[in-house]
């Protein structure tokens, strides 16, 4: 049953009919606003476009004519520019061919490092000793375990040295004895090449490591037509010194060569040629040395004598005695280390990267083709496929390795990307123009100075350049450029690897 008037009376349809064609009109007046803010926003967005595709196309325009030069004419470049924050490819040419990286490989290794080791990882040297303390006399031996620190250096010699000597020890009726069991034999990467030595840049490896594995030779001239001052440091007997050199008055004559006996395979020094009488020991050299485990316990016994505490017996590699009485460490942390592997490109703190990433507690000893495994597990993340690439070392040293200005660039994305929490440490590790590392005197007073934040590489007939830059719009860029197959042009290379920096640094 219905209650009430089936019909209402005739004045509410006026009222209803008032109030139908109000809201029609609201309707229409929010339908139009709408449809104007759509279209001016339409408006906005088209001349947006516009404006990046014009930016876009001026950036392009701009490198391709500093590709027109002759000089590319006989020399491949490959080039790969992404926008981070428009997620938008700026730039491509040639970014699909395999090239030599050099030390744009540490990229890639140090990618792969932070996400296997972590950013609180650090690298330790251990000391133990495995005896008894009565009065001064340690009655046993002192151990060091090595740990893969490539950045160990004679001043962290004096701490452990400071230990001992806290201890009351005067004397060690044993020896000073090295455990490097951490890790395999070769002592250098895979494809290095032999006439390398002995250049620093090529150092032996070994999980226990000092000074970079090389040492340091300063000449000086002394009387006229007498063997000219040669200096060491650290001053060591672990070296023999053959000084065939002469001083000369005359600096036209002036033609020293300091070397290292690579070819008989020996730690002697050699030092040839004429140098001038000088006081400042002008002539520098730095040469890599043979079996840098000895090299290390050398120099720590003589640093042990400094202080008056005796050694008996020999120093020798010998894996750790059991139930050892742990000392003290020296740690080194891994953004130190990255630090060193990507502004100085230090070749040895990159292979120990990849030997740390190899390391585990089986106990067996750390073999590279394991961390480099770890690199191309990376690749693989990154979305490609590792074995369509060649990673043969940590460092880039080697000839063997091939990787492309995609692959390099998507690294660079990914670690943006994808793991914003190491980002920082990875950003922070490069290179910055102007300011510091490899490009320390590159970019001076342009928009790229203090602005690019990359990783130099640099072979024979090879000069690449990856990173970031942050454009004059506040986005920040990715890019990788690799110029390979010329002949003593590298100075040149790098000359246009700077332009396309500055290009990028001034893009809006």
């Amino acid at each position: 049953m219905i209650k009430g008037p089936l019909n209402p009376p005739k004045g509410d349809y006026r009222i209803i009919g008032i109030l139908i064609s109000n809201l029609k009109f609201v309707f229409n007046a929010i339908n139009l606003l709408v449809l104007s803010l759509i279209l001016n926003f339409n408006s906005f967005s088209q001349t947006d476009s516009h404006v990046q595709e014009s930016s876009i196309q001026y950036l392009a325009s701009s490198i391709n004519q500093i590709l027109s030069d002759p000089f590319f004419d006989k020399t491949l470049i490959a080039l790969d520019i992404f926008d981070l924050a428009d997620s938008i490819s700026l730039f491509q040419k040639n970014e699909k061919l395999l090239l030599r990286p050099a030390s744009n490989m540490k990229l890639l290794t140090s990618a792969a490092a932070l996400l296997n080791l972590g950013e609180y990882y650090s690298f330790r040297t251990d000391i133990y000793h495995a005896g008894v303390i009565e009065g001064n006399t340690l009655f046993g031996d002192v151990f060091v375990v090595g740990g893969f620190d490539p950045i160990f250096s004679s001043e962290d010699l004096d701490s452990l040295v400071v230990v001992i000597k806290s201890l009351g020890i005067k004397n060690i009726s044993g020896g000073i004895y090295t455990d490097i069991s951490k890790k395999d034999s070769m002592y250098w990467g895979k494809g290095w090449m032999w006439d390398d030595d002995p250049e620093p840049s090529a150092p032996y490896l070994s999980a226990l490591n000092i000074n970079g594995n090389s040492i340091q030779v300063y000449v000086d001239g002394a009387e006229i037509d007498s063997p000219a001052i040669v200096k060491l440091n650290p001053e060591t007997k672990f070296v023999d010194v053959v000084n065939n050199s002469v001083t000369v008055a005359s600096d036209d004559a002036a033609d020293i060569l300091i070397t290292r006996d690579w070819v008989n395979k020996k730690n002697t020094i050699l030092v040839s040629g004429k140098v001038i009488k000088i006081k400042n020991y002008e002539h520098y050299s730095k040469v890599n040395l043979l079996f840098p485990e000895r090299y290390f316990l050398t120099v720590f016994k003589e640093k042990l004598e400094e202080q008056d505490i005796s050694i008996e017996k020999q120093i020798e590699v010998k894996s750790l005695a059991e139930n050892p009485v742990y000392l003290t460490s020296i740690y080194t942390s891994i953004d130190t280390v990255l630090s060193v592997v990507n502004k100085d490109s230090d070749n040895l703190s990159a292979e120990m990267l990849i030997y740390s990433m190899a390391y585990n507690d089986s106990g067996a000893p750390a073999v590279a083709e394991d961390g480099l495994a770890a690199v191309k597990r990376l690749i693989d993340s990154v979305g490609f496929n590792s074995d369509d690439y060649s990673i043969a070392d940590g460092s880039g040293v080697s000839h063997y390795n091939l990787v492309s200005a995609e692959l390099i660039l998507e690294t660079l994305k990914y670690c943006y990307y994808e793991r914003k929490d190491l980002f920082p440490f990875f950003y922070n590790s490069m290179a910055i123009a102007g300011v510091d590392g490899t490009l320390k005197s590159r970019m001076r007073n342009t928009a790229a100075q203090n602005n690019v934040h990359a990783k130099t590489g640099t072979l024979n007939g090879v000069s690449n350049l990856s990173g970031y830059v942050t454009a004059k719009n506040g986005h920040l860029l990715a890019f990788s450029i690799m110029i390979q197959n010329y002949v003593d042009e590298s100075s040149k290379a790098r000359e246009f690897q700077n332009k396309i920096c500055e290009l990028l640094a001034e893009y809006e």
